[in-house]
């Protein structure tokens, strides 16, 4: 009798709370499909991440983890049905909305990963390979897919929400211009970044200067609001964007080729040594193998000076990089040297020469003889 009781109470409870066993058993199986998915994608990952190709890998990447939000979305919110139907609480009535809009931020962090991923994917990419690949353009196609990413999410999930997407935009529009007014300088710089990615005057890695300010350094980053840029001394510096609509930009990164000019002086007591010096510089540079002979090449006498007699020297090198430039500079420079001093000759250094004319001569009969 007793045990008859005991069973009946159990099925009476269990029946009475059958619906916190179903709740039990939603969440279980959304922890073991969640588990096996990111098994399989982690496989997935691996065996994709041997292949060439690096855009099968950035998509495997970017669907672990919203698909493990997707799947919790999905679960709590079939689960959160269930006590409704038993409880009937009017909290419950907002899972419909919190479900669509899961789902639509789930799909959005997708996106936004996918995006991130194909972007360093292309990156690395060209690093690897060493094909020639704009920064600049990457990172500027890929916030302009983030913000409409995000944009396109927003108005989803308004609309999704009840909210009259018509009027929301009308709204926008009233209230854009009165942002407009407010903050005048932050879109200043907004569209300032936006001229350097459509006008590229220079790209993240370049090293860039303005004459017109003291800036000059190497951009490390361009954001839609400041451009980063590390200078010489490794300081960060931070440049509103807006700053280069009114100021001229040298970029050395891009030039042909670089230059050596210089002004060099002789004695005059080796005039008649100072044409057979420039014809032998001239033939020096042109002969030299890291001079680029097809540019501009001018070795010429230049000025009577107060101590010298000047010429100059005009070319320029193969070279683009700073470091070798100068070692090419140095070794134009001392085989000069080498020249002058081949021809008996001497680099000019400030003297100062006083003539007395043989007629004048010392007159010492009135001065009283030294003791001894």
């Amino acid at each position: 009798m007793q045990w008859n009781e005991l069973t009946n109470t159990i099925t009476s409870w269990a029946g009475a709370n059958s619906w916190i066993a179903q709740i039990f058993i939603v969440v279980f199986i959304a922890l073991c499909i969640d588990l096996l998915q990111r098994r399989l994608l982690a496989k997935l990952k691996l065996k994709l991440s041997t292949t060439d190709n690096p855009w099968d890998d950035a998509l495997a990447a970017a669907l672990i983890r919203p698909m493990s939000l997707l799947i919790w979305i999905v679960g709590i919110t079939f689960a959160a049905d269930i006590a409704r139907a038993e409880a009937g609480a009017a909290i419950f009535n907002a899972v419909e909305p919190i479900r669509a809009i899961g789902v639509i931020a789930a799909i959005a962090w997708f996106l936004v990963r996918l995006t991130r991923n194909v972007q360093d994917a292309i990156v690395q990419k060209g690093v690897e390979s060493g094909e020639p690949y704009d920064r600049t353009t990457a990172d500027a196609v890929a916030k302009l897919v983030r913000a409409s990413i995000f944009i396109t999410t927003a108005l989803v999930v308004l609309q999704t929400l009840g909210f009259s997407i018509s009027g929301v935009l009308a709204f926008g529009g009233i209230g854009g211009i009165a942002i407009g007014f407010a903050a005048k300088d932050l879109l200043a710089n907004f569209f300032g970044g936006l001229m350097i990615y459509l006008d590229r005057p220079f790209s993240v890695g370049d090293w860039i200067r303005s004459p017109d300010r003291d800036i000059e350094g190497t951009v490390e980053d361009i954001g839609w609001r400041l451009t980063t840029i590390r200078t010489f001394s490794k300081r960060p510096l931070y440049i509103p964007n807006a700053t280069f609509a009114s100021i001229a930009v040298e970029n050395p990164s891009r030039m042909s080729h670089r230059r050596i000019y210089e002004t060099i002086g002789v004695r005059y007591a080796d005039v008649g040594n100072i044409a057979a010096i420039l014809e032998e510089i001239e033939n020096m540079l042109r002969q030299h193998e890291d001079i680029d002979a097809t540019q501009t090449l001018m070795v010429n006498f230049n000025t009577f000076a107060a101590s010298s007699l000047d010429f100059f020297i005009y070319t320029f090198t193969k070279t683009t990089d700073w470091i070798e430039y100068h070692r090419v500079k140095q070794d134009v420079l001392l085989k000069i040297e080498h020249i002058i001093a081949s021809h008996g000759a001497e680099i000019a250094f400030p003297t100062s020469t006083i003539h007395v004319p043989d007629l004048i001569k010392a007159d010492l009969s009135g001065v009283p003889a030294r003791a001894s």
